[in-house]
């Protein structure tokens, strides 16, 4: 017995028509019509777009910082990514200072195994980079199946790596087949532009875009085009938030550089005038990079539209006003950095995005499904509605309407950093891997969601 969905308009990256899809176990086994066999369950899907999985390839969920750890742990994080459209995430495991990358890895299935509602893998963060941890990189990406790294140009004094460290891990990305995802800000010049603003007495929520300006963000990625291009080895640029970042990666592309790039819904639909609330409240939208001036919108949305920019994921890290970023109330720079948004991606992006003429129906799927699996190793087992396929599919209402709050989102979280913005469609029903997860909007039953071993990351598949 399978599952027939009956008359949807599928999108994929490519195309957009009208067809069933017929899944059998966890595959899709057919596209077509007249697909349904006797004692299937067919689901009527007419009038619904039908949108391969969300792949959210930047989370951070049950994170440690300094004595806290983020709101959202993989339960309630998942949770809330499958309600929105997501059916796939890749958080960022972390090597913490002295661990080697494989207890850093235990450690993060120790957090996600068994409590995920959708399917997940790991970047491996590394934040302490010696002889041993080189010499692991082949165990990480042939036998623990994570085929990405993320260093961090920023955090001095806990994440930071120096550029001899970010050499060397380039180097020994390029015989196995990792990408390598880079945090581009200049922690140095953040560390003294902090310094000096505490000095001047300078201390309130309001005051932590000043720390960490455009230009800072600019350089960083400058450098990591250099080093990239010295090694030969691929890069992936996260959450990058400017014009003059954006640009800068586009000017490598044309040197040859193997550069790709992502951004996030907080830089394509809020912007820096939110630091002038003088509440605390504005420490919600404390995050590195910050906000940015409303123009780089444009340049992000077009950046997005031409292709400079590959993907667009949430960067979710979520920490509650009260009880934790209130840590840093009397200095901004104590106040945890991020801000949720896993279950808002996809309906901000179409919402701002295709319904606004910025993006079309196949762009929207490619940004937030296609490309991020092909990038990091999941295609064409996700991101696409094809034959053979994992049957991770999106039942769409374009017509639902409702405005985004934290009385109603499902984030752990006591503050969303898009109240009052309207979302225009919704994910009504998602299936995960042929099982139905949301019906009617509503989460059913237990987590089922699986790690994925990915594959090496290679230039041919993008």
């Amino acid at each position: 017995m399978g599952i027939v969905l009956r008359g949807g308009a599928i999108v994929t990256s490519t195309d957009c028509y009208q067809a069933d899809i017929r899944i059998e176990g966890e595959k899709i086994a057919a596209i077509g019509s007249q697909l349904a066999q006797a004692g299937d369950n067919v689901v009527p899907a007419e009038g619904y777009y039908i949108f391969p999985g969300g792949i959210d390839a930047h989370t951070h969920f049950d994170l440690p910082v300094s004595t806290i750890s983020t709101a959202d742990d993989f339960a309630s994080g998942t949770r809330a990514a499958i309600l929105g459209g997501t059916t796939t995430v890749i958080d960022y495991a972390t090597q913490f200072k002295g661990e080697t990358l494989r207890q850093g890895l235990d450690n993060w299935h120790r957090r996600a195994g068994g409590n995920c509602y959708t399917d997940y893998s790991f970047h491996m963060a590394i934040t302490d980079w010696n002889e041993q941890v080189a010499r692991e990189l082949p165990w990480l990406s042939q036998e623990a199946g994570v085929t990405s790294v993320k260093l961090y140009m920023a955090y001095k004094h806990s994440m930071q790596l120096d550029d001899s460290a970010l050499f060397q891990v380039l180097e020994g990305s390029l015989g196995c087949g990792i990408l390598t995802c880079v945090h581009c800000e200049n922690g140095d010049i953040v560390d003294n532009l902090t310094r000096q603003l505490r000095q001047q007495g300078k201390t309130a929520p309001a005051f932590h875009p000043l720390s960490r300006p455009p230009r800072v963000e600019q350089e960083a990625v400058n450098r990591l085009m250099i080093l990239a291009e010295m090694t030969g080895a691929p890069v992936f640029v996260v959450h990058l938030s400017c014009r003059e970042a954006m640009e800068t990666v586009a000017e490598a592309r044309l040197r040859g550089v193997r550069v790709f790039a992502e951004t996030c819904p907080q830089y394509l639909v809020l912007d820096d005038s939110v630091y002038q609330d003088t509440t605390f409240a504005c420490a919600g939208y404390v995050m590195s990079p910050p906000l940015r001036a409303r123009e780089n919108q444009a340049y992000l949305w077009n950046g997005l539209r031409i292709g400079i920019l590959d993907t667009v994921a949430t960067d979710h890290c979520s920490f509650n006003l009260l009880g934790q970023k209130d840590l840093g109330r009397e200095d901004f720079s104590k106040i945890p950095n991020g801000a949720p948004g896993v279950e808002h991606r996809l309906g901000l992006l179409y919402t701002y995005g295709v319904k606004a003429g910025k993006l079309s129906l196949t762009q929207f799927v490619d940004k937030v499904a296609t490309t991020p699996a092909k990038l990091f190793g999941l295609y064409p087992r996700k991101g696409t509605i094809a034959p053979g396929s994992d049957a991770d599919l999106v039942l769409w209402d374009e017509n639902s309407r409702f405005i985004i709050g934290a009385a109603s989102h499902a984030h752990n979280v006591d503050y969303s950093a898009y109240e009052g913005i309207a979302q225009q469609g919704k994910a009504v029903h998602v299936f995960l891997r042929g099982r139905q997860v949301v019906k009617n909007g509503i989460a059913t039953g237990d987590p089922l969601g699986k790690y994925l071993f990915r594959k090496p990351f290679l230039r041919s598949e993008v």
